[in-house]
């Protein structure tokens, strides 16, 4: 005699039901997929203004940046993207202190050291900026030069 499957009853469960185990969908896990939509969304909407993918998720110790772009002119653009669902104690923007915008800037310091090396020879180092595109209550704010390495 032939047994049967059982029915596959996973897919009917909503995500978040039953016990948080090791094997369920975590809280970071789900965050880091929401933060890397609203980064593939920066990235779709930075390139309709012209500017040009570098690299994405750039990391070293103490610091990470979102998007690296390049611009019209040849300048590179180190992007943070953030995302606030209201705009509670000055929104998405706001959120960006300066401990953070340290981070920023230490692995924008590290990316331009470690290009320089992979390029091998003397270079001149690109214009650098830092851009912050922040999703506020569902809309998109580009802030151009939002802050520069010689402030943090």
């Amino acid at each position: 005699m032939r047994e049967q499957a059982a029915p596959n009853t996973a897919q009917k469960m909503p995500i978040n039901a039953g016990p948080k185990t090791a094997h369920n969908f975590s809280c970071a896990h789900q965050s880091k997929s929401v933060g890397a939509a609203f980064e593939a969304r920066a990235r779709e909407f930075l390139q309709r203004q012209r500017l040009r993918f570098v690299a994405r998720n750039v990391t070293c110790r103490g610091g990470e940046i979102d998007l690296v772009m390049s611009d019209r002119d040849g300048a590179l653009v180190f992007v943070e993207v953030r995302a606030r669902a209201q705009r509670h104690y000055g929104g998405a923007a706001a959120s960006i202190g300066w401990q953070k915008r340290q981070r920023i800037v230490r692995a924008a310091r590290h990316y331009l050291a470690t290009r320089a090396t992979t390029n091998r020879g003397p270079r001149d180092e690109p214009a650098c900026r830092f851009d912050v595109v922040a999703f506020e209550s569902g809309r998109l704010v580009w802030l151009r030069d939002a802050f520069r390495a010689d402030e943090v």
